[in-house]
């Protein structure tokens, strides 16, 4: 697509990379209540400024269109991007916008020696069919876990 351009996300970008997130999980089906900006800005501050963060972007007419929020992790069947975040604008979507950045970010993770990428989603939710898509495959064996604490700890206190 013409005027678009691919880089890697600095600090600098925290702003854009907040309101992009905000927009992009705002609606259907996610309908997540990012209200909270200072909420929302350390949510994005805890997965891009962390230690060995890689973070994509890729604006189009100058303003952030696609995000990616990860890191670079290291195991012992090699060094993986792990993506914690993934979404393109909602002015976007469905463009093929999603694709060409995704491929974008494996040659750029090709480049830098990656063997992998690693992202949970769910099941129902259209995020699930553009991995599969774009090759990625279900890890069957994996098992994701989380146990509520906070209703734990006031029972504990009385």
């Amino acid at each position: 697509m013409k005027d678009e351009q691919f880089l890697i996300l600095n600090e600098s970008f925290i702003p854009q990379m907040s309101e992009l997130f905000r927009s992009a999980f705002a609606g259907e089906p996610w309908n997540d209540d990012w209200s909270d900006s200072r909420k929302l800005n350390d949510y994005i501050k805890d997965l891009a400024c962390s230690f060995n963060s890689l973070n994509y972007g890729l604006l189009i007419g100058g303003r952030l269109a696609a995000l990616s929020i990860g890191s670079v992790r290291h195991w012992w069947e090699g060094t993986n991007y792990i993506i914690e975040e993934f979404c393109v604008s909602p002015e976007v979507q469905n463009s093929g916008v999603g694709t060409r950045f995704l491929g974008l970010i494996e040659q750029d993770a090709c480049s830098r020696g990656i063997a992998g990428i690693f992202l949970q989603t769910d099941r129902d939710k259209p995020s699930y069919n553009f991995y599969r898509k774009n090759g990625f495959g279900e890890l069957t064996a994996h098992v994701s876990f989380y146990k509520k604490i906070q209703d734990r700890a006031a029972d504990i206190e009385s």
